[in-house]
């Protein structure tokens, strides 16, 4: 088998808002990967860069707000995990878990020669981010875990369950809006149509026929569909204790069906540099664009350490 072209960076040149150079990289499985990768405004910074990990069916646009702003102090890279956005789909849907994943980043971490990182992961980026901190000790330098920990709610993984890899289009962006606010109202129930826009062309794409639909391999429901798919049953207590002394953000949102309140306050009580914030108003997941996620978030960010 040949090896493997190195990663590169491309610079789209004629989108003066473009504010991130595009990275692709290999997965040890021949899979081709795509992360956004924001450059520090400050040219001298050179403290660890931020990883930006989104949900299971969400892609690099979940950062599109965020990611400039965490950019005015040190590098952003947003990853899309395979099957996700301008990541290429996997041959096997079986490898779409969690530790697949996580391979997939160390890959991207070799690639770019980063050795110390810190990460904010929303729901699947945050347990990536925990299984990470098990198997690359002292290389995270602080985390954020949106709507996530060792401990997950029944009931809302088997609402995910539900719809993931569901089919279906639509034939306009408000058409789609307006059917993707019927399937989670009540995860953010003060949304607006214009809120519901602007998340569905997060989540959305436009396909060559014209057709507005989800902007993720359908198969990455797959493992969740055999019994114990997808790392399920996982004890993931030690991984999140090997988090350590870090600066630790756990944000919870206040209507979660994924995160219970209780199981965010054990989470603080284990660990020293844990903090928790609960976002009000909303289920699973905070965008992290609400005020009170991004006031903690920048909290979080003044305690990493500096180069």
């Amino acid at each position: 088998m040949p090896a493997k072209p190195r990663g590169q960076s491309i610079l789209a040149r004629d989108d003066i808002r473009r504010e991130w150079a595009d990275h692709y990289w290999w997965s040890q499985d021949g899979v081709r990967l795509h992360a956004r990768v924001y450059p520090a405004v400050d040219a001298s910074e050179s403290s660890p860069p931020i990883l930006c990990m989104p949900g299971l069916a969400r892609n690099a646009r979940d950062f599109e707000d965020l990611a400039p702003h965490l950019a005015q102090r040190r590098q952003v890279i947003v990853i899309e995990f395979r099957g996700r956005g301008e990541s290429a789909y996997a041959r096997d849907p079986m490898t779409y878990v969690p530790l697949t994943y996580v391979q997939d980043v160390v890959a991207l971490l070799d690639d770019l020669g980063i050795a110390r990182f810190a990460t904010i992961g929303t729901s699947l980026g945050g347990l990536v981010s925990m299984l990470m901190a098990a198997s690359l000790p002292g290389r995270i330098v602080g985390a954020v875990l949106n709507d996530v920990g060792p401990e997950l709610q029944t009931a809302g993984l088997d609402r995910i369950r539900d719809y993931i890899g569901a089919g279906g289009s639509q034939p306009t962006w408000m058409h789609a809006a307006r059917a993707f606010a019927e399937l989670n109202g009540a995860i953010y129930p003060n949304y607006g149509i214009h809120d519901w826009l602007r998340l569905t062309k997060r989540t959305h794409k436009l396909t060559p026929e014209g057709r507005i639909v989800t902007d993720y391999d359908k198969q990455i429901a797959a493992p969740l569909r055999v019994p114990n798919g997808g790392d399920a049953g996982l004890d993931l207590w030690p991984a999140y204790r090997a988090l350590g002394a870090v600066p630790l953000l756990i944000l919870r949102g206040a209507l979660s069906d994924i995160l219970a309140r209780s199981a965010a306050e054990k989470m603080a009580a284990e660990l020293p540099g844990a903090r928790f914030v609960e976002v009000p108003g909303v289920g699973h997941a905070p965008t992290l664009d609400e005020p009170e996620a991004r006031t903690a978030i920048d909290a979080w960010m003044a305690e990493l350490p500096r180069a």
